[in-house]
């Protein structure tokens, strides 16, 4: 797994805002291109200053779980809105060196370009690793929207809050549901965004890659401080 733009993460607040104004530029909002036959979904929980980071790997466009890899350690770096990657993204990164499948995109529980400095943890993952990404997150972080209607797969522009740049698609994924916050992570657009996170919706709000990357996050048995992949029962 080759790092791109490395960085260190140890940093304060002040210096992790300059790494994310200076990678913001490697940014690539571009058509996929190709078709895809695998996403993964990544997440990570956190319990009295220990982090459990997971990537599921999901077969696209059935959906059923291929590869999973569960990591454990210590969280380094305080809960500050704007900065989750520098929290999580060190211990996902573990987590996706676990694997034994490269996935062809990724989902991540968080923003991508709708963020303050248009780099949140999708950006900033989709840059490291040179990789499409997309992020779905479960509530606004900046800008400002209309209601999207009612019924699921329609979505709305999320705008600036001088409502003069889109930054991401306001999503109802289920009728009847609160919407989701969809934007480009890196080597996506928009629109692709939005057209895969729908098709990896089911019967719920959330895209089923972050349903099962959640799960494995709350369940999961990862060996502390080490990558281990666990084979996860049939639960749909």
């Amino acid at each position: 797994m080759k790092i791109h733009h490395e960085h260190r993460w140890d940093l304060s607040p002040r210096e992790a805002k300059e790494v994310q104004l200076d990678l913001e530029q490697y940014v690539v909002e571009t058509s996929l291109g190709r078709p895809i036959s695998s996403i993964a979904g990544v997440d990570v929980s956190v319990k009295a200053n220990r982090v459990r980071a997971v990537a599921a790997v999901l077969s696209y466009p059935e959906l059923e779980l291929i590869d999973e890899s569960v990591w454990e350690g210590d969280a380094t770096f305080p809960y500050i809105p704007g900065y989750l990657s520098f929290r999580e993204i060190p211990v996902l990164l573990n987590a996706l060196a676990g694997l034994r499948t490269k996935p062809d995109l990724y989902i991540t529980d968080g923003h991508g370009r709708a963020h303050p400095r248009r780099f949140g943890l999708a950006c900033h993952l989709g840059v490291l690793l040179d990789i499409p990404t997309i992020g779905v997150a479960k509530s606004r972080l900046t800008g400002i929207h209309e209601e999207p209607c009612d019924e699921k797969g329609c979505s709305v522009p999320l705008l600036d809050a001088n409502a003069d740049e889109c930054i991401g698609a306001v999503l109802r994924t289920r009728t009847g549901v609160k919407p989701v916050f969809v934007s480009v992570g890196h080597r996506v657009t928009l629109n692709d965004a939005v057209e895969i996170t729908i098709a990896c919706t089911t019967r719920y709000r959330l895209p089923e890659t972050t349903r099962w990357a959640h799960r494995l996050s709350k369940e999961g048995k990862g060996e502390k401080g080490k990558g281990k992949r666990e084979k996860v029962k049939g639960r749909r």
